[in-house]
C-alpha cells in the first residue's frame, strides 16, 4: 500500500504549520490544496512547502468548495501512483495521534474506505450536532444499511482506484455535501466502509467555512438526488446482502439508533420515542429479507413443537413476524425506563431472589448466564438488598463503551457496566476474576457463537435440530471456580418476570472430565432456553438464522442445493 495524505485549504493559515509539524514524523507525502485562499494564506502554504520537501502544493486559481479541493488531492495522487489518501482537515479538528491505527486498518482492508467515526466534547455546536442525526438517517434510508455510521466526517483513508472510476463516471458535489455524496456513491458501487473511533474538536476560535443556509440547501438536494438513486438501485441494492456472522448484522447502527432513541427519550417520552420507532421498524421489517426469514423459521419451530400455541394460531403470517419486530421495539423502550428508573421493582415480579440474595449477603459474586430473549438488561431488578450490587454485562460488540456513555447521559448513578470483548482470553479472566471477588455480578449472553473461532462450539438439540452454542461462558465459569446462575427476564400480562434458577455450585472440573462436562453444561443451557423461549416465542430477539450461524457460506450454499 502506497498512502498519501490529502489536505484541503481555505484560509487556515494559522493551523497549517502545525498540522504539519504533527505530521512531519509519519514520513508520508502530503498533497495540500490552496482553494483560492487569500493572499496571506497563500504566502504562508508556499513556505511550507519550500520547508517540508514532502509537501506538494496544488492551487485553484478561485474558490471551489472542500469537495472539489479534495478531489483534486485525490486525483493527483493518484497520477502520481499511490494506491491510497488519507484526508485531513487543516483547521486541527482531527486527532492525528489515530492515523496509524488507520493505516493498519487499511492495510487490512486495502479495498475499503476507512472513515473516523467522531467522538465529540462539549465543544461541537448543538446544531452541527443534530444536523448530523437527520443526515444519517438519509443516509441509512440510501444505502438501505447502517455500514456508514457517519458520512460526515473528513478524517478517512480512500482507495484510490476506486475513488478514481468513480470521479471520472460521476458528477459530484463540490462543498459540503461531498464527503456525504462519495461515501453513499462508493457503497452504492460496493466498496466496503470501515469506521475507526476518533476524537474529533472544534478549536476555540477556528474557522468554519460551512455556510449555515446554502450548505444545509445543497445537503437536503443532496438527499433528494441520493433518495431517487437508491430507488433506481433498489433491486441491486437488495439483492446485494452478503451473509454475515451475527456481530457484524445485529448490532449495526444499534450505537446511533439508542443516541437518537434516548435524545427523543429525554425530549418527549415514550410518544416522541415510538413515534420514531414504529416507522424505522417498518423500514426494517421491509428491507430485512434476512431477519424476517429468521423471525418465521423460529416461529415455525415453535408451532412444529406446540401446535396450539396461542400466541402464532393458527399458523405463521407475515403479521406474526411483524409483531415480532414490534416487541424488540417495545424491549427497547422497556430497557430504557429501566436505565432511567422509571421502572421500579414494584414492577417487576422477582420470585426466586433469595438464593442469590443468598450470595450476595456473603459479599462474594456470581456469574448469571442470560441470553437474547425477554430482556435481560433489566439487570438493575437484581440490585434488590439494601446496599447497590454492581453488575457487569459481557457484549461481544464494539460499542460497548459508546453504550457506557450513553447509560451515564441517561442515568449518572447507573451500576450497570457494559465490557466489550472480542473472545475469552486470560487477561478477561483475571478481570472478571477481581469483579466476583468484590462481590459484583458477571452476566454473560451464553446463546451466540463468537466470530472467528467457530472451534469453540458444542452442537446441542434445539427446538428438534442442532444449533451451535458457545463453550466459552462455561469454561470462563469454570476458570473463576464461582456459583452460576440461569437468568431470563420475559414480560408476561404487562409485568417483568425474572427467572434466576441454580445451574452449577462451580463449573470448575478436573482434565479428563472437562470436555465433557462442559458439553453437558451447554446441553442443560439448552433446554432451559428453549423451555422459557417456547413461553414467549414473540420475545427471542435471535434475528438471524440460528440453527446455521456456525456454518460458512459454502455449507449454506450446499445446504441449499440439497434441499432443492
Amino acid at each position: 500500500m502506497r498512502l498519501a495524505l490529502v489536505i484541503p485549504n481555505y484560509n487556515h493559515s494559522d493551523a497549517m504549520s502545525a498540522t504539519l509539524e504533527r505530521l512531519a514524523p509519519l514520513g508520508l507525502p502530503v498533497f495540500v490544496i490552496n482553494d483560492g485562499s487569500n493572499d496571506h494564506t497563500r504566502h504562508v502554504l508556499q513556505q511550507l512547502a519550500q520547508q517540508y520537501t514532502w509537501v506538494t502544493l496544488l492551487h485553484h486559481p478561485y474558490n471551489r468548495g472542500k469537495g472539489a479541493a479534495v478531489m483534486t488531492g485525490l486525483r493527483a495522487a493518484y497520477s502520481a501512483g499511490f494506491t491510497h489518501g488519507l484526508q485531513v482537515d487543516a483547521d486541527g479538528q482531527h486527532n492525528l495521534d489515530d492515523i496509524p491505527a488507520m493505516i493498519a486498518l487499511a492495510r487490512a482492508n486495502p479495498e475499503a474506505v476507512i472513515s473516523g467515526l467522531p467522538q465529540y466534547d462539549a465543544s461541537i455546536p448543538k446544531g452541527r450536532l443534530y444536523g448530523r442525526y437527520i443526515t444519517h438517517f438519509w443516509v441509512w434510508v440510501e444505502t438501505l444499511s447502517f455500514d456508514i455510521q457517519d458520512s460526515m466526517c473528513g478524517f478517512r483513508i480512500y482507495p484510490l482506484a476506486a475513488t478514481e472510476a468513480l470521479f471520472q463516471e460521476e458528477c459530484l458535489g463540490e462543498r459540503m455535501d461531498f464527503d456525504i455524496e462519495v461515501l453513499v456513491r462508493l457503497f452504492w458501487r460496493r466498496t466496503p466502509v470501515l469506521h475507526l473511533p476518533t476524537r474529533v474538536i472544534y478549536p476555540e476560535g477556528g474557522i468554519s467555512h460551512f455556510q449555515g443556509l446554502q450548505d444545509n440547501l445543497r445537503i437536503s438536494w443532496l438527499h433528494t438526488r441520493l433518495f431517487f438513486g437508491m430507488l433506481k438501485r433498489l433491486p441491486r441494492l437488495l439483492s446485494h446482502r452478503p451473509e454475515h456472522h451475527w456481530a457484524s448484522i445485529g448490532e449495526r447502527g444499534s450505537y446511533w439508533g439508542i443516541r437518537l432513541l434516548a435524545a427523543s427519550y429525554r425530549l418527549g417520552g415514550h410518544w416522541l420515542c415510538r413515534a420514531i420507532m414504529y416507522p424505522v421498524i417498518g423500514y426494517f421489517f421491509l428491507t430485512g429479507s434476512a431477519a424476517r426469514q429468521a423471525s418465521q423459521q423460529f416461529l415455525n419451530k415453535v408451532l412444529a413443537q406446540d401446535p396450539k400455541h396461542p400466541q402464532l394460531q393458527p399458523k405463521v403470517h407475515w403479521y406474526h413476524s411483524f409483531k415480532h419486530f414490534i416487541q424488540f421495539g417495545n424491549a427497547a423502550l422497556d430497557r430504557i425506563d429501566a436505565w432511567c428508573q422509571r421502572s421500579g421493582m414494584e414492577q417487576v415480579d422477582f420470585p426466586e431472589r433469595q438464593s442469590l440474595l443468598d450470595r450476595l449477603n456473603s459479599g462474594k459474586g456470581a456469574i448469571l448466564l442470560a441470553s437474547h430473549l425477554g430482556n435481560p438488561e433489566l439487570c438493575r431488578a437484581i440490585s434488590v438488598n439494601q446496599r447497590k450490587v454492581t453488575v457487569n454485562v459481557l457484549v461481544m460488540t464494539a460499542n460497548a463503551a459508546n453504550f457506557n456513555r450513553v447509560l451515564k447521559q441517561l442515568n449518572p448513578d447507573s451500576d450497570l457496566n457494559l465490557i466489550h470483548i472480542n473472545e475469552l482470553d486470560p487477561s478477561t479472566s483475571v478481570m472478571l476474576a477481581d469483579k466476583v471477588a468484590a462481590g459484583e455480578l458477571v452476566v454473560i449472553a451464553a446463546d451466540r457463537t463468537p466470530a472467528g473461532n467457530q472451534s469453540r462450539i458444542t452442537m446441542a438439540p434445539f427446538f428438534d435440530d442442532e444449533a451451535a452454542f458457545p463453550q466459552g461462558p462455561f469454561i470462563l465459569a469454570g476458570l473463576l471456580d464461582c456459583p452460576v446462575y440461569l437468568m431470563f427476564c420475559l414480560k408476561e400480562e404487562g409485568r417483568y418476570r425474572v427467572f434466576v434458577e441454580p445451574f452449577a455450585d462451580s463449573l470448575k472440573l478436573p482434565r479428563k472430565e472437562r470436555a465433557s462436562g462442559i458439553e453437558q453444561a451447554v446441553k442443560r443451557y439448552a433446554s432451559r432456553l428453549e423451555h422459557y423461549a417456547r413461553r414467549q416465542p414473540m420475545q427471542w430477539f435471535n434475528f438471524f438464522d440460528f440453527w446455521h450461524q456456525h456454518k460458512t457460506a459454502d455449507d449454506r450454499s450446499q445446504d441449499r442445493h440439497t434441499h432443492e
